[in-house]
């Protein structure tokens, strides 16, 4: 038979275990219920710009991949960006293969052809020369003007005759003009194999003096002679002629 004080124990007992479990309550972490229901939660998904970080796609990675390589090449290939550099003695030449790419000498030049000259094909043709050269300076400075990618660190700005967005890079406006008046002369002049061969070889020398005077990165220069060569199927589908511009040649004709 219990003794009266043992049954003073347990019925003072139970009111501290009910306050126990109250305070603890039916979901707690250790209940079955809790862990049944911890088990079928699932986490909150990360935001879509910690995915990208933590997951970054191919085309991402491919493109990292493509800029470090040009920059590094860039950099290797810059043997006269300064007279201190590996090749700078070659800088002078090259600085003068860099006038002969520019804009300037080249509008220079075919205005003042379209002013001497007495034959209707010769100003036909010289006028669609101007105009392709004004289009590819619209061209390259709208180009340059949305990318903003900066020029090489180790370009010195002593360029010949420049404008505001001379100071980016991409694409580079030489390549693209050498390759559309390679384009254009190759088509609607009649050269001797020999003169070909160098015109295109200028076009080349044009290209690769970019990069090593440090004026532009390797990619500047690729993508500047494809778009001078795309840029020369837009003015073969576009030529002037007396026929669908005749006010413009009615200024030229003596």
């Amino acid at each position: 038979m219990p003794s009266p004080r043992s049954s003073r124990e347990r019925r003072s007992a139970r009111p501290e275990f009910a306050s126990l479990l109250s305070q603890r309550g039916p979901g707690a972490p250790d209940s079955p219920s809790r862990r049944r229901e911890s088990a079928g939660s699932a986490p909150p998904p990360l935001p879509e710009e910690d995915c990208m970080r933590l997951n970054p796609s191919f085309v991402g990675i491919a493109l990292s991949s493509l800029l470090a390589v040009d920059l590094w090449a860039s950099k290797r290939l810059g043997v006269c960006a300064g007279e201190a550099s590996a090749w700078g003695s070659a800088r002078p030449l090259l600085k003068v293969v860099e006038v002969s790419g520019h804009g300037i000498p080249w509008l220079l030049g075919t205005f003042y052809g379209l002013c001497q000259s007495d034959s209707s094909a010769a100003r036909e043709v010289l006028l669609n020369l101007f105009f392709a050269l004004v289009l590819d300076l619209v061209l390259v400075a709208v180009v340059k003007g949305i990318v903003k990618r900066p020029r090489p660190t180790h370009n010195k700005m002593d360029m010949f005759v420049t404008v505001s967005v001379d100071k980016y890079s991409f694409p580079s406006g030489h390549a693209t003009r050498a390759a559309l008046v390679c384009r254009f002369v190759l088509h609607h002049l009649v050269l001797a194999i020999p003169l070909r061969v160098l015109v295109v070889l200028w076009v080349l020398i044009v290209g690769i003096s970019r990069v090593m005077l440090g004026r532009h990165n390797v990619t500047d220069v690729l993508f500047g002679l494809f778009l001078g060569y795309v840029l020369y199927s837009v003015v073969e589908y576009c030529w002037l002629s007396p026929l669908n511009a005749p006010a413009l040649f009615a200024l030229w004709s003596h």
